[in-house]
């Protein structure tokens, strides 16, 4: 899993973030509602994606990031992950950390997450699963930003049976979970828009949709946005 990652190390990461915006991408990001199998989503998108790339370059990345993040800041990836769950640290916890010579502040842990997540955006062909994505990807040129969503209690089921909860601990995941999620995309957003819904280029409800139907519709939206935009981009340079 870490092997993966080593190509966002040091210089060539660097190199990556210094590339023009017009040579960034394709990246597709998906930020979803609690108990919308987003993972289910992203593996079936990226295989159909591959199906239609003869390099069979596409990767989908969620989770993983964590434990690049931690390894690069020398820390335990619970640290990052913490970041992500909202956790605050506490005076008394900073100050333990202070002494032992570990403290790393919540700003350090969001610089290293914004670069990483957003050098591996640029480098292109990925599905990024959460983590913020959306707000760190949204000046990638060749960029789709989809939301799925579906209703609270369609959710709740869902999650009740992939996690085995009883449904008021299910309710309360879920709602607490998509409070996490909302307040990461809103952390990497230098200013707060009225409507987070006017980031997503488009919101699919996967409570109308099975997981490959939900990969479908997104493979069309990439063909409408993106592919139509570098095809315009080749066509406007073979003009001059």
């Amino acid at each position: 899993m870490a092997k993966i990652f080593d190509y966002f190390d040091g210089r060539y990461r660097e190199t990556i973030l210094r590339k023009p915006s017009s040579d960034d991408g394709p990246v597709i990001t998906i930020s979803r509602l609690t108990g919308c199998d987003g993972r289910e989503v992203a593996d079936n998108l990226v295989s159909e994606l591959n199906n239609r790339d003869e390099a069979a370059r596409w990767k989908w990345i969620d989770k993983d990031i964590i434990y690049k993040i931690a390894r690069e800041l020398n820390t335990e990836a619970e640290r990052v992950e913490n970041f992500y769950k909202g956790y605050e640290l506490s005076d008394l916890s900073e100050m333990i950390m202070a002494f032992s010579g570990s403290y790393i502040s919540d700003q350090r842990v969001k610089k290293a997450v914004r670069d990483v997540v957003l050098s591996i955006c640029k480098e292109g062909y990925v599905v990024l699963v959460g983590r913020g994505g959306v707000s760190i990807a949204r000046d990638v040129t060749d960029a789709l930003h989809v939301k799925i969503s579906a209703p609270f209690y369609w959710r709740v089921q869902n999650v009740m049976k992939k996690r085995e909860m009883d449904i008021e601990t299910a309710e309360k995941y879920v709602i607490e979970t998509d409070e996490k999620r909302h307040n990461t995309i809103l952390s990497f957003l230098d200013k707060k828009p009225q409507n987070l819904e006017s980031l997503f280029d488009a919101t699919i409800n996967r409570g109308s949709f099975t997981i490959k139907d939900t990969a479908d519709l997104i493979v069309g939206l990439y063909e409408k946005k993106v592919i139509r935009q570098i095809l315009e981009r080749k066509r406007l340079r073979a003009s001059f």
